[in-house]
């Protein structure tokens, strides 16, 4: 592979990944017989599709989770840019990259070619809301030739090759884009699996798709179905009637066999977002209130049944270099009394949301309420499953929500994942933090390609977010993934955005 920031990419990579390389494929055996030797496999998942698996909304994850779409690049083992529909690539100068792709084709039957990634890639940056992974950068695409694509960026962007790993910018088909600018990618993906029914927010169909570049799937098809309730998806892994079951929660856990529960190291933080755009926490005090009233250590053991460490910032264990880069948080607002709060908040009510999919959340909201009522706040909480609330959040229709974000989810570099969540115009503000000097410090840091100037950068920023108190983190997880003993090759992914590949099936 041809690329001047490998060093860069490398370096910005978190621990080893647990099972096997992340780029379906590549280095993968991806010798299953046509057969079907693994049979199908039946997945439960744990947030439903919030807009009929577009690439464009959270539903993306579940594309690279299911090994349907792919994006010019993926993830390796270590977290570096690895070929995928492009198998090769070079920087030209500060904004521009061309990539060369690899002869694939898409599940209708169509050729990958640079005009097809032009398209994809045009749409995707026309969509409306952007996808987060492009909250701080504009790409332009233009084909140079059939196999050939350029891609410049109004400013220098170090770490393109690991943003077009997203799975927000999977490369579909032209028939999957619509002229509402709406993408469907049933059908349309370059992955081994195929979705050819998607049935509401209940399940899904994939069949095996033959064409594969990558090799022939070992497993004939997945069956998905989205449970969102936790206890439920313990309840179906162990009764058979699902083989892998994601998210089991931590009270669950230990009710499952030996062998079937597998604990992930996470780059997942649970967090305080505080609403600072409207309600009583655009008051800083009251959010500096709110901050010094909850305890995350209470959580640890009480909720997370030890599976989780106390939040040290933004970033946790799984993130290395973090912790050794630290900045001390200077200059937050001061916090009142008991009285004070209750004095300024003038009996108002604050919404507290937190959602059902991850069933921690809802034990943790009850936690966190009764540590802000001492602190004077009256909470009322409004705990639903997170598809029918999203649009509220970004919105700004709460004050407060618990929250649970794998920081590395959308490009595998940090600095993407503090534009999209707490600049000014960040496309996942749920916040609604402006602030120029946050503003200023994420900047600098997506300028950087230095990488220890860059990673120290984004910890500057983490502590110039911090100082606003439009976050306050509690916890760093530990996932636990529910997997059949009569199941072998499923993916251990501590960024959570693979599950299944050529090489899972049942033995």
């Amino acid at each position: 592979m041809r690329t001047t920031s490998r060093r860069l990419i490398a370096a910005l990579a978190l621990t080893p990944l647990l099972a096997g390389c992340f780029v379906s494929g590549e280095g993968g055996s991806g010798t299953g017989d046509k057969g079907g030797s693994g049979g199908r496999l039946r997945v439960a998942l744990a947030v439903p599709p919030v807009q009929s698996l577009s690439p464009y909304s959270n539903d993306a994850t579940v594309l690279s989770k299911l090994s349907v779409a792919e994006g010019l690049t993926a993830l390796d083992k270590d977290g570096a840019a690895a070929p995928a529909l492009a198998k090769s690539w070079k920087q030209t100068n500060d904004t521009t990259w061309t990539f060369e792709l690899r002869k694939a084709t898409f599940q209708d039957g169509t050729q990958v070619t640079a005009e097809s990634v032009v398209n994809a890639l045009d749409h995707a940056s026309a969509a409306e809301p952007k996808p987060r992974v492009l909250s701080d950068v504009t790409l332009t695409a233009k084909a140079d030739d059939a196999d050939t694509v350029t891609i410049s960026t109004k400013a220098a962007d170090p770490v393109l090759p690991l943003r077009l790993a997203s799975p927000a910018l999977a490369i579909l088909a032209a028939k999957a884009y619509a002229k509402d600018g709406t993408a469907s990618p049933i059908g349309t993906g370059t992955g081994p699996f195929k979705i050819t029914k998607l049935t509401g927010k209940s399940k899904a169909t994939l069949d095996r798709y033959d064409g594969y570049w990558g090799g022939t799937a070992k497993s004939s098809g997945v069956d998905v179905t989205w449970i969102a309730d936790g206890s439920a998806r313990a309840n179906a892994l162990r009764s058979g009637d699902v083989d892998v079951a994601e998210w089991i929660p931590t009270a669950q856990a230990k009710l499952l066999k030996k062998g079937t529960r597998h604990e992930v190291p996470s780059v997942r933080t649970d967090s305080l977002i505080l609403n600072t755009g409207s309600g009583i926490f655009a008051d800083a005090s009251l959010r500096a209130a709110a901050r010094e009233s909850v305890d995350g250590s209470a959580l640890v053991d009480s909720v997370f049944g030890g599976y989780a460490d106390r939040a040290q910032g933004l970033f946790g264990p799984a993130v290395p270099w973090a912790a050794d880069k630290r900045v001390e948080v200077t200059g937050r607002a001061k916090a009142g009394t008991t009285a004070q709060v209750k004095a300024e908040t003038k009996g108002k009510t604050l919404r507290l949301a937190t959602y059902t999919n991850r069933a921690e959340l809802p034990e943790a909201a009850t936690v966190l309420q009764q540590q802000m009522e001492k602190a004077g706040f009256t909470v009322k909480q409004d705990v639903r499953e997170y598809t029918q609330m999203e649009a509220d959040l970004l919105a700004g229709k709460y004050d407060a929500l618990v929250f649970s974000r794998v920081t590395l989810l959308d490009t595998g570099d940090a600095v993407a994942y503090l534009a999209s969540d707490f600049t000014s115009d960040g496309v996942y503000n749920i916040a609604g933090l402006k602030d120029t000097k946050v503003d200023q410090a994420i900047k600098a840091a997506a300028e950087e390609s230095d990488t220890a100037q860059r990673q120290q950068k984004t910890m500057r920023a983490e502590a110039e977010i911090l100082r606003t108190d439009a976050v306050v983190p509690l916890v760093h997880e530990k996932v636990v993934q529910g997997i059949s003993a009569d199941v072998e090759g499923v993916l251990l992914d501590p960024r959570e955005r693979s599950l299944v590949d050529v090489d899972t099936r049942l033995k």
